[in-house]
């Protein structure tokens, strides 16, 4: 959520300087669009949990943010940033681990 939220709010030339390199020569609106999408996936795993409610909301979120991490280890593949592509496959695995255990 706290990457969505950076990406959702400040410029490119800010995220690369916070240390978000995967967003370079993304256009702003994509950027954007990126961010919202990982805020709201964020709620979308938490959220029916905590209210037990419309759980399949966490298989598709979970979903969505895997599918998500493979663009975004390529990215970071072709920037040369190895401990990068790490945590999108950490993630990528935490993702596939909750839809999994879920479904």
């Amino acid at each position: 959520m706290f990457s969505g939220i950076n990406k959702s709010i400040y410029s490119e030339k800010q995220l690369i300087t916070k240390g978000q390199t995967g967003v370079v020569n993304l256009p702003l609106p994509f950027i954007r669009f990126i961010g919202i999408a990982e805020v709201l996936g964020a709620i979308g795993i938490i959220l029916p949990q905590l209210l037990n409610m419309l759980s399949i909301l966490t298989i598709v979120s979970a979903a969505g943010f895997a599918i998500i991490m493979v663009p975004a280890a390529i990215i970071h593949y072709r920037l040369h940033e190895p401990k990068n592509i790490a945590t999108n496959t950490l993630l990528f695995a935490l993702s596939i681990f909750v839809v999994w255990g879920r479904w």
